[in-house]
């Protein structure tokens, strides 16, 4: 059964930095695609980066753009978000997920991600 698992939230003041790994085990499909979302208290989930597995493609929310990047090493199964200058806003927590295929998740969003991890929590804070 696929399984993800994120790791490498926590507490950072604002503009500091942090590094979240989504690891990926197990399988049911290959995945296409994975996607970093994140979502704050009382606000809807929202998707800040998605990555094409096979050749790392990517799109950033606008919104984080400059301040965040996705990459993905295939050896490890292991998909990264790397969060700059962090702030308060950014607080949430960030899960990430897989689908089978990146144009379809992540380009027109016709279709949802089919696994997701059980997120971990980012806090921005002096």
């Amino acid at each position: 059964q696929l399984q993800l698992v994120e790791s490498g939230g926590g507490l950072v003041r604002p503009g500091g930095s942090l590094s979240l790994s989504c690891a990926v085990s197990g399988f049911t499909f290959e995945p296409g695609a994975v996607g970093w979302f994140r979502q704050a208290p009382g606000k809807e989930r929202e998707r800040v980066a998605c990555i094409s597995i096979p050749d790392g493609t990517h799109n950033i929310r606008d919104s984080v753009k400059g301040r965040f990047a996705v990459s993905r090493d295939n050896a490890k199964r292991t998909v990264y978000l790397q969060m700059n200058a962090l702030k308060p806003e950014d607080t949430a927590t960030y899960f990430c997920a897989a689908g089978r295929d990146y144009f379809h998740m992540c380009v027109i969003d016709s279709r949802s991600p089919e696994v997701w991890g059980q997120g971990t929590l980012v806090t921005v804070s002096s």
